[in-house]
């Protein structure tokens, strides 16, 4: 594992790698608005996935460095994005993803950072009891294979309420929130709930990669 200070339009970011030893893709993943790089599933990807061939990038965002409770505007995640790829030196295949925040984030800059897919955790379709104020367009505007990975009692967006969209494919997650927290009774299957959502990003990295 290696640790970064990115220099963004916005402050420094920090970029904490964790490569594969022959890599076939690079995944490039920041983090929601209410936490960091922590996060379980953005852990769990960052754990597994380089003994399998994918090398893991998990980018901190300046909001988040300086200690400051709540992410910054949406431009400022981008520009944070746009900085750590022009630092990257990368010569697999780039996935551009991220949970929440960060997965709209990937969706509006991946294409543009020269990324052959998107990976969006827990993708915030709209506020928790606001469903006409949608995101859609941000997701359907990817124009690349993109995949939602989203818990089945997610208050930002249940499973069933995202449409069919070309190129795109939907994961659900069995009754876990947006924060792929399980209910009490069946915390005990959170480790094997995260394995399975690895599992499904490396199959489907895999598949997008050739």
């Amino acid at each position: 594992m290696s640790e970064h200070t990115i220099e963004t339009p916005y402050g420094p970011g920090r970029l904490v790698q964790r490569r594969a030893a022959h890599p076939v893709a690079t995944l490039l993943l920041s983090h929601g608005a209410g936490g960091g790089i922590d996060g379980r599933d953005l852990q769990a990807l960052a754990r597994s996935l380089p003994s399998r061939g994918i090398s893991v990038l998990l980018f901190e965002q300046p909001w988040k460095v300086a200690g400051k409770p709540l992410a910054s505007p949406p431009k400022t995640l981008d520009a944070g994005l746009r900085a750590v790829a022009d630092h990257l030196r990368v010569r697999t295949p780039l996935i551009v993803g991220g949970r929440s925040a960060g997965a709209r984030s990937a969706c509006r800059q991946a294409k543009e950072l020269g990324a052959v897919g998107c990976l969006a955790l827990a993708f915030p379709l709209h506020p928790p009891g606001k469903p006409e104020r949608s995101r859609l367009d941000e997701l359907a505007g990817t124009r690349l294979p993109t995949l939602v990975v989203q818990g089945e009692k997610d208050p930002f967006g249940k499973p069933e309420e995202f449409p069919s969209l070309p190129r795109t494919e939907l994961s659900p997650v069995a009754y876990a929130d947006h924060g792929f927290k399980l209910p009490v009774r069946l915390r005990d299957g959170e480790i094997e709930m995260l394995a399975g959502i690895v599992d499904r990003v490396e199959e489907w990295t895999r598949r997008l990669v050739g």
